[in-house]
């Protein structure tokens, strides 16, 4: 009688973390000859992760930000973006990884002169797409944050939860990588906050990768997301700053 070959099951192999699509190793800014405004700043932002950046006004969150869309360059450190260091990065391929990268301002940057739909269509209409390749993702998009009966209106007639909504639109309709937002709740009342941070967590679901930087502790709280704390220039333990801003 035959024995039947005895199979060892393959051992299991441990989930891989996430890539890190950000990562900043020792990072330091000044402007000129001022202090720097970022002191030695060490962090990952893995792939498909939600973070808030918080700290009180002047910590240099809004700084941070501008480093990682390439708005600015570290005096030292290294920062690498999509696994490519930032300092070896050939001027040509910054515009390809900048692409990646949809950002919320806090003063939201709108054009006057055109209407909500243009407005959330500038990325393809620059990047020089057909408007038929985009015209049904632009009117999806509008009508999914709230905007779909406004699309044909002026930014002046926008109330302010309106124009951060199109501000959001605008910054995804190319379906970024990494989402990042100034302050996206600054400039509304608390019931249109937490329905601008509802948008945020979906647009996380469906894989953008999301930074905030908010100085509104009870939302920060109420997220119950990783938060990164910066005080003055320097990453800091979050439930110190929380405790003093509650105060």
């Amino acid at each position: 009688m035959s024995r039947k070959p005895i199979v060892t099951p393959a051992p299991m192999s441990a989930p891989t973390a996430p890539e890190a699509v950000v990562r900043f190793e020792s990072v330091s800014m000044r402007y000129g000859r001022e202090p720097e405004v970022l002191k030695d700043i060490s962090f990952e932002l893995p792939e498909g992760s939600f973070h808030f950046l918080t700290g009180p006004s002047g910590s240099g969150k809004s700084t941070l930000l501008k480093l990682i869309y390439l708005a600015e360059q570290a005096s030292r450190g290294r920062i690498e973006l999509f696994g490519r260091d930032l300092a070896r990065l050939k001027r040509k391929d910054r515009p390809l990884v900048r692409r990646r990268i949809g950002v919320v301002f806090q003063e939201f940057r709108l054009l006057d002169h055109l209407s909500v739909f243009d407005n959330a269509a500038l990325a393809p209409r620059i990047a020089g797409r057909r408007p038929a390749s985009y015209r049904a993702d632009v009117a999806d998009l509008l009508a999914w944050v709230g905007l779909g009966e406004r699309m044909h209106a002026m930014p002046s007639a926008l109330s302010g939860g309106e124009k951060q909504r199109l501000a959001i639109a605008r910054a995804v309709i190319n379906r970024p990588d990494i989402l990042l937002a100034d302050e996206p709740t600054g400039n509304v009342d608390e019931a249109m906050g937490h329905r601008i941070l509802r948008l945020f967590l979906e647009l996380n679901r469906v894989g953008a990768t999301v930074l905030i930087a908010s100085h509104d502790t009870d939302l920060v709280n109420r997220s119950r997301k990783p938060v990164l704390a910066l005080e003055g220039g320097r990453l800091a333990p979050y439930a110190a700053f929380a405790a003093e801003a509650s105060a």
